[in-house]
């Protein structure tokens, strides 16, 4: 494929990595939101029907897991998150199955784990079965293996793990969905702060303002470096708001919405 040089070079896609957050699939005391996750569905099958591939990443599964312990708060013992991202991955599988199973799309659970990215053999045997899934048209659902990651080895965020995703799978753009219309310049919840719509390489000037305003795991600053990750691969990546209507095809049409990241020249 030609290499993404503008908006309406996104048209052109054939591959794509979505990863989707908690926030985007959950509701405010951490139960699966199951309105979010058909309105998630109902975009990515109506990029699927269009003829492209779609692997989606998938956070939620803690955030499932609390919803039906009855949690209010998220654990900080990894053990404990551990424990609930076993219980919240069945639930959040279970709710795809059912909604996708609607369209008449199958799906396929993939957990992995840094360990698959650094071990040849394993990085070869995640690149082979997701070609062999797409070739199916199925759609994989990846998540990190939270189950079994030490604090040593572990990804830390989907944000990262879909990155190195889209590089493994050799996507032509990745989608990174969230609860915000996309890259600021300064705090998008105060007045005066403007979304970049554009960035051709993510500088340190960007890279600052964007951790000035974000926080913790999985917060803008994760998503900017996801970004770099794969426009350095010569990957295009997009950063929007998972909430606006129809957002992926609008995406692939080449709309002006979210942060678009130009991938690099080669």
């Amino acid at each position: 494929m030609k290499a993404i040089r503008s908006r309406k070079d996104l048209r052109k896609v054939r591959r794509i990595v979505v990863k989707i957050g908690t926030k985007s699939l959950t509701d405010e005391k951490h139960r699966l939101d199951e309105k979010k996750v058909r309105k998630f569905v109902d975009d990515v099958m109506a990029v699927r029907r269009s003829g492209r591939e779609i692997l989606v990443v998938s956070s939620g599964a803690i955030g499932a897991g609390m919803g039906r312990l009855g949690m209010d708060r998220k654990p900080k013992k990894l053990s404990a998150l551990q424990a609930v991202a076993a219980v919240g991955q069945g639930i959040l599988m279970q709710t795809y199955e059912k909604i996708f199973g609607g369209h008449g799309q199958i799906v396929a659970q993939m957990l992995l784990s840094a360990e698959d990215f650094v071990n040849p053999e394993r990085y070869r045997n995640f690149r082979n079965t997701a070609a062999t899934l797409l070739k199916w048209g199925v759609i994989p659902i990846i998540n990190e293996n939270d189950t079994v990651a030490t604090e040593e080895i572990r990804m830390g965020d989907n944000d990262i793990l879909s990155a190195y995703v889209a590089k493994g799978v050799k996507a032509d753009l990745l989608v990174l969905l969230s609860d915000v219309d996309g890259v600021y310049l300064g705090d998008p919840r105060k007045p005066g702060s403007s979304i970049i719509g554009l960035v051709e390489r993510v500088t340190p000037q960007i890279e600052r303002a964007v951790f000035r305003s974000s926080k913790g795991f999985g917060g803008m600053f994760t998503k900017v470096q996801a970004a770099r990750t794969v426009t350095e691969a010569g990957i295009a990546a997009v950063i929007a708001n998972s909430g606006e209507r129809n957002i992926l095809n609008r995406i692939i049409a080449g709309e002006e919405v979210g942060t678009l990241f130009l991938p690099r020249r080669e």
